[in-house]
């Protein structure tokens, strides 16, 4: 979650470009890799901007404008709309997934994560993998719940056996990571409040 409140304002700009340029990509049934050829901005960028999480640069914009065919005010026009209250993610939405290792994986289950107040990440693990070690700032809290499987959360110096309706809440300050020490891959529901990212 960004510190600094001079950053706010940046943050609405880039949640709503993000969901404009998702929009209006999802309709011409271009993928983020064809964008990213057309208009020169690497792939990594787009799906930061698209999600909120990073705003890009004015000739970023102007480049991905071009490539979708739009004008540049296009992607800035009602700013001073209201937040959605509600939010639904379908098994076909996009979403970001990031690789702990060949083993292990993160599925972000919302988008726009820095508007969030809590980031709701899907992990599943394959026999004998890990997610990487995390440490975050004081304050980050975290609860998991195992939705299937069996695994070892490291927390610290303890270490916890868990298994499927199981959860666990603490202090994501302190280095932590799971590791599944069951006979198939293991699944679970991890949230951070407020957002570490």
């Amino acid at each position: 979650m960004p510190k600094y409140p001079v950053y706010f304002m940046q943050k609405e700009l880039s949640m709503h470009v993000g969901e404009i340029i998702h929009n209006i990509r999802k309709e011409k049934k271009m993928t983020l890799v064809g964008l990213s050829d057309k208009s020169g901005v690497a792939l990594a960028t787009l799906s930061r901007i698209e999600n909120g999480r990073m705003m890009g640069t004015l000739q970023s914009h102007i480049d991905i404008a071009k490539a979708l065919e739009i004008s540049l005010p296009d992607l800035y026009k009602d700013l001073s709309a209201s937040k959605k209250r509600v939010e639904v993610k379908t098994r076909k939405s996009h979403a970001d997934v990031f690789m702990h290792d060949k083993k292990a994986t993160s599925e972000m289950l919302a988008s726009g994560v820095l508007n969030k107040k809590m980031l709701p990440i899907l992990i599943k693990i394959n026999k004998d993998g890990t997610t990487h070690k995390e440490e975050t700032k004081i304050g980050i809290e975290k609860f998991i719940y195992i939705l299937s499987g069996k695994i070892e959360a490291d927390i610290g110096d303890n270490k916890y056996e868990l298994t499927r309706g199981d959860s666990l809440y603490f202090e994501s300050s302190i280095p932590h990571y799971f590791r599944n020490v069951g006979a198939e891959e293991c699944t679970l529901i991890s949230v951070a409040c407020p957002p570490t990212l």
